[in-house]
């Protein structure tokens, strides 16, 4: 079999060869597909270049997205910061006040109370003061009536009696 290839090579050359023309077909074939393959491969190339862009784009645009929503976060928290620390200094200052008019308030009552205290104090002294007067006066009395009753004659006694009701305005002024 060598023999005759060879043979047949030697005599009609290469374009008797079989093997030749196969790859001559398939040279053909190469060149004849390069060009739809290649504008395949090319448009396959384009569209996932431009996919790969686009989700890129994308990307970038959800990132500037997600930096405005943090900006816009860090605003929000930095003003409920300032919100919550002016509400915590109105606590203060009404606390400061509620604390200042409480003890006002404790020092006005106190006052009333030590006030009222005193007036009961007052009259409770002027009620004593009264009852030793009236039970002075009765003891006196008493006594006086008994040391008339056997001293006194009847006419002096009226006399007596007349003086001490005139000397009675004069005492009763002390």
């Amino acid at each position: 079999m060598i023999s005759v290839a060879h043979a047949a090579g030697a005599e009609g050359g290469m374009v008797q060869d079989p093997t030749f023309w196969v790859a001559l077909a398939f040279i053909v074939l190469i060149v004849l597909a390069a060009k739809p393959i290649g504008r395949f491969l090319a448009t396959a190339l384009d569209d996932r270049a431009d996919t790969i862009k686009a989700q890129l784009d994308e990307a970038e645009n959800l990132r500037e997205e997600a930096q405005q929503l943090l900006a816009s976060y860090k605003r929000k928290q930095q003003e409920a910061e300032e919100e919550a620390a002016k509400i915590l200094q109105r606590a203060k200052d009404e606390a400061a006040r509620l604390e200042a008019k409480s003890k006002e308030d404790l020092a006005n009552a106190l006052k009333r109370r030590e006030a009222a205290a005193v007036a009961r104090i007052a009259q409770a002294e002027a009620s004593a003061i009264a009852e030793v007067q009236a039970f002075a006066t009765s003891v006196a009395l008493s006594a006086a009536q008994q040391l008339m009753a056997d001293n006194i004659s009847a006419q002096k006694a009226n006399a007596m009696i007349d003086k001490a009701i005139s000397e009675l305005p004069a005492q009763l002024g002390n």
